[in-house]
């Protein structure tokens, strides 16, 4: 059950920089949204087919400062109103975070606003308290994007267990490094979805790495697979290429929950991150629920991709306990879950 203590009162500026977007957003009480601005870096990284970290960073230099000044302008609430500033100090990319944790030291020393420190995976697993549906504790969160898929058990605030992980290549990556592959372009997930919505999901018996007596995850060689099969056959539909590994993402995905479902006993699962946004994830997640009678909590789409609402959504109860940082406060590239609390 939820405790009373997380009902209490904040109002939080939260800066996200982890990876390619820039993002500040205003929340009050870890649950309503004021305003939430996203600063999108595609246009620069399309031309590579992938991040390019040296120029994220000074991206995030350059639109930082007016990304802020839109999130407390569109929020209505002054720098003297607000209670907290909560930043994303990993994990990431290490030269995107320095510039989102800096900033966010000097904004709270300039303003004495006390300053909190955010485990950008932490975010992902509080997307849900942000939105209409709450799941109460405990509860099964999948995390799901680019840099991470894992699964944990959530029984309570800083109470994490992982469950599973990846142990290679994560979901989100292997969708962008098949799509390069494919001449599909940057970001990968969205054009293979789409294609995928288009194509024969039976057409190409890609492989599944169930890895059974485990709830982690590997997708490295469904992305080799992909690679030795349009090298092998010419005038391939690429339609039928993306449903087929789509399908094949999905029904590893959708089998580790329904794992880990049974095993631990608990009837509610959220998900969040950028492959959360995709829509065969979320059919195949929703019909799995109904099925096997679980709650499925599925973040909306504009709050799957990095955002700074789900840091503040963290940053909340990060405040209502106290755990504050100071301004030796360092970005860390490599961060498990729950290690920012230990700072």
């Amino acid at each position: 059950m939820t405790s009373d203590r997380y009902l209490r009162k904040s109002l939080i500026l939260a800066i996200d920089t982890s990876c390619d977007d820039t993002s500040a957003a205003v929340v009050e009480d870890g649950r309503r949204i004021l305003s939430g601005v996203v600063s999108s870096q595609a246009d620069v990284h399309g031309k590579y087919g992938g991040v390019v970290p040296e120029l994220a960073s000074r991206r995030h230099i350059e639109v930082i400062l007016p990304v802020v000044r839109e999130a407390l302008g569109a929020s209505g609430v002054q720098l003297g109103d607000l209670s907290a500033v909560a930043v994303c100090m990993g994990p990431g990319l290490i030269g995107c975070l320095i510039v989102g944790v800096s900033f966010a030291k000097s904004l709270a020393y300039a303003s004495g606003l006390p300053l909190l420190a955010v485990n950008h995976l932490e975010g992902h697993v509080f997307t849900p308290f942000v939105t209409d549906r709450t799941p109460e504790f405990p509860f099964l969160s999948l995390v799901v994007s680019g840099g991470h898929t894992s699964i944990y058990r959530v029984d309570g605030f800083s109470r994490y267990r992982e469950l599973g992980r990846t142990r290679d290549d994560a979901a989100g990556e292997a969708y962008d490094k098949t799509a390069k592959l494919l001449g599909l372009g940057y970001p990968g997930g969205p054009a293979i979805d789409a294609l995928a919505a288009e194509g024969d999901p039976r057409a190409v018996a890609f492989p599944r790495a169930y890895l059974p007596g485990t709830l982690d995850f590997s997708f490295s060689g469904l992305k080799t697979s992909v690679r030795n099969f349009a090298a092998r056959n010419a005038g391939f539909s690429t339609r039928d290429v993306c449903a087929s590994f789509q399908a094949a993402v999905v029904d590893v995905i959708t089998k580790k929950i329904q794992w880990a479902v049974d095993r631990e006993d608990v009837g509610r699962v959220a998900v969040a991150g950028g492959v959360a946004a995709n829509s065969g994830l979320r059919t195949g997640l929703t019909a799995l629920s109904q099925d096997s009678g679980f709650e499925l909590f599925l973040s909306p789409r504009a709050l799957c991709t990095d955002n700074a609402a789900m840091i503040a959504a963290a940053g909340h109860f990060h405040f209502l306990d106290g755990r504050f940082a100071d301004l030796r406060l360092n970005p860390k590239a490599y961060l498990p879950i729950g290690a920012a609390e230990r700072l």
